[in-house]
């Protein structure tokens, strides 16, 4: 494992761990939560994904959303748009957004997660969805 170098990276372990918690406190029933994963390859953290990904699990957390999933993943061949963000609702393809600040995760967890209407900023599916 490696060595933990900020409080930052510490906090997007122990908002990774409490995640994977809360999957067992619901029963590990994956399939009916709603998956966020950021892109946190090396052009993703250069680009502020780590600090999009910490803004996610706070802001859903205040909201009490928690049938919500937000995991890291690694690149996603997307380096043009990073940060990038894929949103999977139960039932449906996952969605890719790039170009991801504040703003635009909050937006995403207004419309998208809570009212499963997309919003603007979707890469189009060029690539194998990251369940594959």
């Amino acid at each position: 494992m490696a060595k933990i170098k900020s409080l930052d990276e510490l906090k997007a372990l122990r908002d990774s761990v409490q995640n994977t918690v809360d999957v067992r406190e619901h029963g590990d029933n994956v399939e009916d939560m709603i998956i966020v994963r950021v892109a946190m390859a090396t052009c993703g953290i250069a680009a502020g994904a780590r600090e999009i990904m910490n803004f996610m699990a706070h802001e859903l957390r205040d909201q009490g959303i928690d049938n919500v999933m937000i995991t890291q993943v690694g690149c996603m061949g997307l380096c043009y748009a990073e940060p990038t963000v894929e949103v999977t609702l139960k039932g449906e393809e996952p969605v890719v957004y790039g170009n991801v600040t504040e703003e635009k995760a909050l937006e995403i967890i207004e419309k998208h997660i809570k009212n499963g209407t997309m919003v603007d900023g979707i890469i189009p599916s060029t690539h194998k969805s990251l369940d594959e």
